[in-house]
């Protein structure tokens, strides 16, 4: 009965989302500039969760989480295959803003917007109690699962030194590995720092093919 209840107030609060209007029609600060595609893929059985930062324009346009080249990228870091990586009875996905926050100057994509973390990510991450590993990918996915799990981060603490002493930081329930954005734009981060290729991915697929057995 549990585990039905859980299910079911699940997925109505994913439905929810799905159909949240907040960052155009009561927004904290300047409205979305277009309609909202809330993009998420949440279930009460994945005990893996990619928390990343916002849908780009491509995932916007289809709706799949990571439907690009880093997707790409973070699937081989994480060494599983598409059909894997998009089963959400096994891998969830929930990025810090649901929708595509939009381009800033340079053509670079914006912040996440605050409206989905205030509105919405507390009560839908108490509903997933199973979750057992959390891929925080970006600084405002770490800031926020690391203090929701009473292990907030230092203010001096860098990406560099977060993502090299992961192990310092990852701790448990949930445990939390930081890692970079896969984006293109942090090709060069990752040709300067070569120990996260040889050093932290194969500890990372490790703790994937665990959490996705």
């Amino acid at each position: 009965m549990t585990d039905r209840f859980s299910t079911s107030a699940l997925a109505a609060e994913t439905a929810r989302v799905r159909a949240c209007r907040l960052c155009l029609e009561a927004p904290r600060g300047a409205p979305l500039p277009h309609e909202p595609r809330p993009v998420l893929r949440v279930s009460s059985t994945a005990r893996l969760l990619v928390a990343s930062q916002a849908p780009g324009i491509r995932v916007h346009r289809s709706g799949l989480p990571f439907d690009d080249a880093s997707g790409d990228r973070l699937r081989r870091w994480m060494g599983v295959p598409r059909e894997i990586f998009y089963d959400q009875s096994r891998v969830a996905i929930a990025p810090m803003g649901f929708c595509f926050p939009g381009h800033g100057p340079g053509r670079s994509d914006l912040p996440p917007r605050r409206e989905c973390r205030l509105a919405w990510h507390d009560g839908l991450f108490a509903l997933m109690p199973q979750v057992e590993v959390v891929l925080a990918i970006g600084r405002h996915a770490q800031a926020y699962h690391f203090a929701r799990a009473g292990r907030p981060l230092p203010r001096s603490m860098t990406l560099d030194g977060l993502v090299r002493r992961w192990r310092d930081f990852a701790g448990e329930g949930p445990m939390i590995v930081a890692l970079p954005h896969p984006s293109w734009r942090n090709s060069g981060w990752l040709k300067r720092n070569p120990w996260f290729e040889a050093e932290t991915l194969p500890a990372l697929r490790a703790l994937v093919a665990n959490a996705i057995s």
